[in-house]
């Protein structure tokens, strides 16, 4: 579910022997990024904690390892050996990242390794009161998991010297299936008024885009930020996505009178905006999706589309 072009960008790649991605945590930017990275007959190896699910990637194309704490990769020497690429994007623990935790010491001895990329989170910067914020501010987080965040970076920024890391600071995700569209499609969501209070988002789209470009051209310890051009109150997207699905849009609810579940309340305790031309003038980005507006659009025809193809009569034979 990827633009035409990102498939291009890799078809301008120099030839090069067979590939081999890594993906410890195969969540939603991962598939995504596989789904790309196959065209151009990469190998996609993934880690799970669930047996059906690695059964359905199995089924995919996808070669499954089974992964947690009690899992570690057993027979890492050999299992790693042909890896050229990893992306890691498990949740941290409270000891940080659980892949520094159990095999630091064999990511490091990997002969093949081209590129490694951590992604992180924009919370890490933690609430600057609406001002904006760059790769060269300083962290602060203010949430959990913003902490834990900033600790696995930490972990593995340490290592830095004897690794290709790049980290990717992304925002909200959204795409087709993940959006304010279906928010409103499941239920009516509160248009939550904080004055001042903007949220950065990034189409899943882009996020893959700047990873095929960091890929195409690796520079080892650099950190990246991923967000659109545009961080909106989330009121805004939520009133767009009514007007697109042609809905009443709800009334504004101040943020004090609101009846938020903690950890939606959470998210507002951090406003901050955040800047993206460190992809632009490093990676050659050019967003897909600069805004909320143009993301939307996009997950409007996808979803159009599919929903269309679900409800074609089947007419073979």
């Amino acid at each position: 579910m990827t633009p035409d072009s990102l498939q291009h960008s890799l078809s301008c790649s120099p030839t090069q022997s067979k590939k081999t991605l890594l993906c410890f945590g195969y969540g939603y930017v991962a598939e995504t990024l596989s789904e790309t990275l196959r065209l151009k007959d990469w190998t996609i190896i993934g880690t799970t904690t669930d047996s059906d699910k690695a059964e359905e990637m199995r089924q995919n194309g996808i070669k499954p390892i089974i992964f947690d704490h009690n899992h570690p990769i057993s027979a890492p020497f050999e299992t790693l050996k042909d890896i050229t690429h990893i992306l890691i994007s498990i949740p941290p623990n409270e000891r940080g990242d659980l892949v520094y935790d159990l095999h630091r010491e064999d990511i490091v001895d990997m002969k093949n390794l081209e590129w490694m990329g951590y992604l992180s989170t924009t919370g890490i910067y933690g609430n600057r009161d609406g001002t904006w914020v760059s790769e060269t501010s300083e962290p602060a987080p203010t949430s959990r998991r913003g902490s834990l965040r900033h600790m696995a970076e930490k972990q593995w920024q340490s290592l830095e010297d004897e690794c290709p890391l790049h980290i990717f600071r992304l925002s909200g995700i959204y795409g087709p299936g993940r959006s304010a569209l279906n928010s409103v499609r499941n239920y009516e969501p509160k248009r939550i008024d904080k004055p001042g209070h903007a949220f950065n988002r990034i189409h899943i789209a882009d996020i893959v885009q700047t990873l095929v470009a960091s890929i195409n051209q690796p520079k080892p310890s650099e950190v990246y930020n991923l967000a659109d051009d545009a961080p909106v109150p989330s009121h805004e997207v939520i009133a767009y996505a009514c007007t697109i699905l042609g809905v009443n849009v709800p009334p504004l609810t101040s943020f004090e009178d609101a009846d938020l579940a903690p950890i939606v309340k959470s998210f507002y305790k951090d406003n901050k905006r955040v800047r993206n031309s460190k992809i632009k003038s490093d990676l050659g980005v050019k967003l897909f999706y600069p805004n909320y507006k143009t993301g939307l659009d996009a997950c409007y025809e996808a979803e159009k589309e599919l929903f269309e193809l679900m409800e074609s009569p089947d007419t073979a034979e």
